[in-house]
């Protein structure tokens, strides 16, 4: 289990990853924190740039309740703010 790196770090499993990568702390830090947020892009494309069905798959993937009845932007932002 990875140890908690405080409320700087989003995603503390991620983290320690990237360093034992070789990632800078800064580095490791600004992925997992973007990660974390959803605001990393996915396969080179950023969340509002994905098609609805995309986001859809995404939604239904991590288990997003209502998402059949969200608009693209609501999809965005139900994905941004799982976790």
């Amino acid at each position: 289990m990875a140890r908690d790196h405080g409320p700087s770090i989003k995603d503390d499993a991620l983290y320690e990853e990237l360093r034992k990568q070789g990632n800078s702390a800064e580095k490791a830090a600004r992925i997992a924190n973007a990660k974390a947020k959803g605001t990393l892009a996915h396969n080179g494309v950023m969340l509002e740039d994905r098609t609805k069905s995309d986001l859809l798959a995404e939604a239904r993937k991590i288990g997003i309740e209502g998402r059949s009845g969200m608009d693209k932007a609501a999809l965005v932002k139900a994905i941004r703010d799982h976790g």
